[in-house]
């Protein structure tokens, strides 16, 4: 179980994202993040071990600034507590970036990662979630929601999903909505949430 929040369309949207992760905080507590792309379309991540309260001095949210921010709180069921492995992911692709935050289980990620390291992949962590940041990235879909639609397929399990590509957010579910994602507004600005408390 992992908590995960994001706000597009707000020009507080970093700020924002690390309140919702505080009132997400009981879904994880091993580590916390926050990506945020700025008006450039510039992606930058700050992740720490521990709470959203340790991890997130006034020196790492000045420099998330920008209308869009996804946040993670970790709770690992895949992969160990340790600093590669908190969230969101933040990858640099030959299109942009991609940053994801992630919360369930693919129950097939060994077999997916497995063939994704035999075509030559080479992960940075041990969680699941980095599998798919890899199909992502090689999904040839022309629109963002294409790639990672392409991405989802024949990935098994029950899963949530906020994906930045570039300046777009693609929010997904698997297919029986095991996961719980729901999804609000703030004026013009739309918000994501795994529970409604966070709203």
């Amino acid at each position: 179980m992992c908590g995960i929040f994001g706000v597009y369309g707000h020009k507080d949207a970093a700020a924002l994202t690390q309140l919702g992760l505080y009132s997400l905080q009981h879904r994880g507590q091993e580590s916390a993040g926050i990506v945020a792309v700025d008006d450039n379309g510039q992606a930058r991540v700050s992740r720490a071990m521990g709470l959203v309260s340790e991890g997130f001095g006034d020196d790492e949210m000045l420099a998330l600034q920008g209308p869009i921010a996804i946040g993670h709180t970790r709770y690992s069921t895949a992969g160990s507590s340790a600093i590669e492995n908190a969230q969101p992911v933040l990858a640099r692709v030959r299109r942009g970036h991609i940053a994801l935050a992630h919360n369930g289980n693919l129950t097939n990620a060994v077999e997916l990662r497995r063939a994704l390291e035999d075509d030559g992949a080479i992960f940075s962590s041990t969680m699941d979630s980095e599998v798919i940041v890899h199909r992502i990235a090689r999904a040839s879909g022309e629109s963002p929601e294409a790639r990672v639609a392409e991405a989802l397929q024949g990935v098994e399990g029950a899963y949530c999903l906020l994906v930045v590509l570039d300046e777009t957010v693609v929010v997904a579910r698997d297919p029986h909505g095991w996961r719980p994602l729901v999804m609000g507004r703030l004026a013009d600005s739309l918000v994501f949430a795994s529970e409604t408390c966070a709203l």
